[in-house]
């Protein structure tokens, strides 16, 4: 019986070492790539209203060029990425005033992507709740998700240790 406990224990530590590892690594995936996304429009032409790879298209918009407008639309998705990310990992009882800036850089993105809405990078925030709520309802329900399965793996840990000190004792 002690070394099917042993073994089952083992066995979901790594199990859960996993899960922690492949949340950890898709976070640090993310990080490691903003710098890559911020500076992306240096490689969009800045003499073309399009920009044409193998990959995708980008039109300019309402912009002067195309490196104009992935300059605006990056800038915004990596504000956003970031402060998601912020947000959603966070553990501290101010965690909720990110989402401030969060919706203001979601705010703005709609701006950019919009291209006709003409007062781009100014926050109201009046006009911006009602477009952003649902976002941050699911990015609520992300980290509390998030939360819960690091909470049950930090307890289960604990309760696997408490075990293993008892059939140590025996």
């Amino acid at each position: 019986m002690k070394d099917k406990l042993t073994k089952t224990n083992t066995k979901s530590r790594q199990t859960d070492r996993k899960k922690r590892l492949i949340i950890g690594g898709v976070i640090a995936f993310l990080l490691a790539i903003t710098p890559f996304l911020f500076y992306l429009y240096k490689y969009a032409p800045d003499n073309s209203k399009t920009w044409e790879t193998s990959l995708f298209t980008f039109e300019s918009k309402g912009f002067n060029n195309a490196q104009n407008y992935i300059h605006a639309l990056f800038t915004k998705i990596t504000f956003v990425i970031i402060t998601a990310l912020w947000f959603i990992t966070a553990k501290h009882w101010w965690r909720w005033a990110i989402l401030i800036p969060l919706i203001m850089f979601l705010f703005q993105l709609l701006g950019v992507i919009n291209y006709q809405v003409s007062y781009m990078d100014e926050f109201d925030f009046w006009y911006s709740l009602p477009i952003i709520m649902p976002i941050v309802v699911f990015l609520i329900w992300i980290s509390r998700e998030l939360n819960k399965i690091i909470g049950d793996l930090d307890l289960k840990d604990e309760i696997e240790e408490e075990l293993e000190s008892y059939t140590k004792n025996d």
